[in-house]
């Protein structure tokens, strides 16, 4: 479908070209696209299902890793199986209201992998800094609170998103410059005054991801002033391993999500094949590190998943 007048302001379909300048390359650009999905799947499925078998797993840092788990399969999959569809088949086409559930779904599930990450750094400060209250703290009930509130804040927050651009006028074109629908990509293709609708993206963009960004730095910041109070180096550095997942994650989520976040708005010199490249890390690679992250440098996760490959050593 493309605009034969000026006066459909409302597109029935978009049409995703992919990566721009890239288009030759598409089918070997979804070669590891692919890989990296399956991976994610694989991962986040078996971390969820060794968590939920292993009552001894059932502490506050797994269990806000499973929430994070879900999120991540919500991201990826909301996006990765149309783009696959159109590198492989030029399946170019995407309704609007597929579109906007899309914009919804990518954007409020990151909002939750923000807030996910502040409530595992909140569990690192509790259990660094007040270990004798943790289990006090940190019950089993106010983690469900815990992860109901940032579910609550991602869809609450997010969900005026699809609206503000079901409303806008669509007369420019319908051809949407990216591998799946993305707020600002669309917000781009408007033919009215955007400025309200901008601005409200980078409040709530703030209020979650950025404020969550500073919170976790405090957290970190009050972990650190405790580790440096330990009488011995072993302690300090057997303390500080406790985190060393978290902030690996941490570095692998907002690092790509950072980049893509102020190109979008601010970076008008950068290639738009970079940017859009990027983007797709983004969803992508840290639903498939994640897993492998925790399942690596975490003990017990690393002893459950050989118990599972191997049952006659347990």
């Amino acid at each position: 479908m493309t605009f034969s007048n000026k006066t459909n302001v409302h597109p029935s379909t978009f049409i995703l070209i992919g990566i721009p300048g890239l288009e030759t390359a598409h089918i070997w650009i979804s070669i590891p696209f692919c890989l990296v999905y399956l991976l994610a799947l694989l991962g986040n499925f078996a971390l969820l299902f060794i968590i939920k078998t292993d009552p001894s797993l059932h502490e506050p840092m797994y269990l806000f890793l499973c929430m994070l788990a879900v999120a991540d399969l919500i991201v990826c999959t909301t996006a990765i199986p149309k783009l696959l569809s159109l590198f492989w088949f030029k399946d170019r086409e995407i309704r609007f209201e597929a579109c906007l559930t899309q914009v919804f779904l990518i954007h409020s599930c990151s909002t939750m992998e923000s807030g996910f990450f502040l409530a595992m750094a909140f569990d690192r400060y509790v259990a660094i800094c007040k270990p004798l209250r943790h289990s006090a703290i940190l019950t089993h009930t106010v983690i469900g609170s815990m992860g109901l509130a940032v579910i609550f804040r991602g869809a609450v927050l997010l969900c005026p998103h699809p609206f503000l651009l079901r409303w806008l006028p669509y007369c420019k074109t319908n051809i949407i410059s990216h591998t799946y629908c993305e707020f600002m990509a669309l917000i781009k293709l408007a033919c009215a005054e955007t400025r309200i609708r901008r601005a409200y993206s980078l409040i709530v963009a703030f209020l979650t991801g950025g404020l969550d960004f500073i919170l976790i730095i405090c957290s970190y910041i009050f972990i650190l002033h405790t580790v440096f109070q330990l009488p011995s180096k072993d302690a300090r550095l057997k303390t500080l391993g406790t985190c060393g997942s978290h902030v690996c994650v941490i570095l692998v989520s907002y690092t790509p999500a950072f980049f893509s976040f102020l190109t979008h708005r601010f970076g008008h010199h950068i290639a738009p094949h970079v940017h859009i490249f990027v983007a797709n890390i983004y969803l992508l690679v840290p639903p498939m590190v994640n897993p492998i992250i925790y399942g690596v440098r975490t003990q017990r996760i690393r002893e459950r998943i050989l118990k599972v490959f191997n049952p006659l050593k347990a």
